[in-house]
C-alpha cells in the first residue's frame, strides 16, 4: 500500500478533514445564488491553493464555484489509459447546523453508545450497529451542537490525501487523474452547471458513500408530484353550503395515502411516496411529493396512485378541483453504468486489493453521480466512512478514511495496469 514519505510537509489525512469540517459550508435551500452559501467559496479557494501546493498547477475555481484539477499521467504508456476522476461535494446538509463544528476524538473506541459532550446527544449502537465493527479504532464525532460534516468532507480529505501520496511517491504509475469538488449537492444542484465535456474524464467516482468496502452502483429513479387543490373562500360567518376549504381537501388527500408506501415504513429496494411540503389557504393548496423507485417502471403506478387519491379527496368536497403534475428528476444510474462495466469492476478489484470484501450497494437517494452518469460520465459511488449523516449523531471511523484513501489509489492502479498492458 502507498504510504506517506517520512517528514512530509503536507497535512495528514485527519488534519485535512478536521480543517475542512470546521469550515461552515452549509447549503441554503432558500438562496438564489450559486453556490447557495459563501462558505463554500471559501473552502473552494482553500482547496485550489492546496492542490497547487501539490503541484497540480491547473487547479482552478470557476464562476460557479467548481474546483477542478488534473494530475498528468506518470509516463507515456500510462498516458494511453482512459482519464478517470474523483469527485466530492463541499456543502453540508441544510437542515442541521454546520457552523462552529467542534470535532471530538474517541480513541480506542471500546464499544457501546457514544455520549457527546453537549445537549445530551448520544450515538446509540442500536441505531448504529456498524460501530461494533470499529471497536479499538478512533471515531470522530461532533460535540452535539452541529453535524460533523463527514458528508462529504471525509471524501474531500481522502481525495487530497491520495493525491499527496502519489506526489510523494513518483514511482507510482498512474494514468491522467482529474478531481472535482462541487457545491450544493445536498440541495440537488451539485452538477447543475458542471461541464462534463470540458472536464474530459471517461469514468468518475463520487467519494460519498458509507461503510468500508461498499461501492454503490444504483440509485433511485426519482420523480416529483405537484398536487394543487382549488377550493372556494368566503367569509366564514356566511360560509354554510358555500365554502370549499382547500386545506381540508388536501388534508383528506394526505391522510388517504398508503402508509406502507411511506419512507418511514420502507427499506432496501422498496420505493415510496413522500409528501414533503404543503402551502396554501382556503382557496388553494399546493402539496409537493417525492416519488421514488429503483425500477423506472415502478414510478408510473405511484404517480397514478397519487392522481387517484387526489381525485378521491376532491370528490368528497363538491366544488373543489385537483390537478396533478408529474416532474421527472433523475433515473437509476445502473442503466448508464451498464454501458461502461469497467467503472464498477475495476473499483471492486481495487477494494479487494485493500483487503476488503467489495459489496455492491444501492443508494436510497440520488448522488451527483446519477446525474453525471445520465450525461455520459459513468460515476459510481465509493465509500468514505461517513455514518449517520445529516444529523447531530454523524460520525466517521479514521480506519475507514484510510481504507478509502487506499481504495482511490488502488482504483487508479487497476485502471493503469489493465489499460496500459501490451495489446491495449
Amino acid at each position: 500500500m502507498l504510504e506517506r514519505k517520512p517528514g512530509s510537509k503536507f497535512p495528514t489525512l485527519v488534519e485535512r478533514f478536521i480543517a475542512y469540517a470546521k469550515m461552515d459550508t452549509q447549503a441554503k435551500e432558500s438562496s438564489d445564488t450559486y453556490p447557495s452559501s459563501p462558505g463554500q467559496l471559501v473552502l473552494a479557494a482553500r482547496l485550489v491553493e492546496e492542490l497547487k501546493a501539490l503541484g497540480l498547477q491547473d487547479a482552478a475555481k470557476d464562476e460557479h464555484g467548481y474546483v477542478t484539477a488534473s494530475l498528468p499521467a506518470s509516463d507515456a504508456a500510462a498516458a494511453k489509459v482512459p482519464v478517470i476522476a474523483f469527485i466530492s461535494h463541499m456543502d453540508t446538509y441544510p437542515e442541521v447546523s454546520g457552523k462552529d463544528v467542534q470535532p471530538v476524538f474517541h480513541e480506542n473506541y471500546p464499544g457501546g453508545d457514544i455520549a457527546l459532550p453537549k445537549n445530551g446527544i448520544v450515538i446509540p449502537v442500536k441505531e448504529n450497529p456498524y460501530l461494533l465493527e470499529c471497536v479499538g479504532e478512533t471515531i470522530i464525532t461532533g460535540d452535539g451542537t452541529t453535524l460533523l460534516g463527514a458528508d462529504d468532507k471525509a471524501g474531500i480529505a481522502e481525495i487530497m490525501e491520495a493525491l499527496t501520496r502519489i506526489v510523494e511517491n513518483p514511482g507510482f504509475r498512474h494514468g491522467a487523474v482529474k478531481v472535482a469538488f462541487t457545491p450544493d449537492e445536498e440541495i440537488g444542484k451539485g452538477v447543475l452547471h458542471f461541464d462534463v465535456a470540458k472536464f474530459g474524464a471517461v469514468v468518475a467516482y463520487t467519494m460519498d458513500g458509507g461503510k468500508r468496502g461498499e461501492i454503490e452502483n444504483e440509485t433511485f429513479c426519482a420523480d416529483a408530484a405537484v398536487v394543487t387543490f382549488t377550493g372556494r373562500d368566503i367569509h366564514p360567518g356566511y360560509a354554510k353550503d358555500r365554502m370549499v376549504p382547500a386545506l381540508k381537501v388536501a388534508g383528506a388527500f394526505l391522510d388517504s395515502l398508503p402508509r406502507d408506501l411511506a419512507p418511514e415504513t420502507t427499506e432496501g429496494k422498496q420505493g415510496y411516496v413522500h409528501p414533503i411540503s404543503m402551502e396554501g389557504n382556503t382557496s388553494k393548496v399546493v402539496v409537493n411529493l417525492l416519488i421514488r423507485d429503483f425500477d423506472q417502471a415502478g414510478l408510473k403506478p405511484k404517480a397514478d396512485l397519487i392522481r387517484k387519491h387526489a381525485e378521491a379527496a376532491s370528490a368528497k368536497w363538491p366544488g373543489s378541483r385537483a390537478d396533478v403534475q408529474i416532474k421527472e428528476y433523475y433515473r437509476n444510474m445502473k442503466y448508464d453504468l451498464a454501458k461502461e462495466p469497467r467503472a464498477v469492476a475495476y473499483a471492486m478489484e481495487a477494494i479487494g486489493r485493500c483487503g476488503m470484501a467489495a459489496k455492491l450497494g444501492s443508494i436510497r437517494g440520488g448522488t451527483d453521480g446519477s446525474n453525471l452518469s445520465a450525461r455520459g460520465l459513468p460515476t459510481p459511488n465509493l465509500f468514505t466512512g461517513e455514518q449517520s449523516f445529516h444529523s447531530y449523531t454523524e460520525w466517521v471511523c479514521v480506519k475507514d478514511m484510510e481504507l478509502a484513501t487506499q481504495t482511490i489509489l488502488q482504483t487508479i492502479a487497476v485502471w493503469t495496469e489493465k489499460e496500459s498492458a501490451p495489446g491495449k
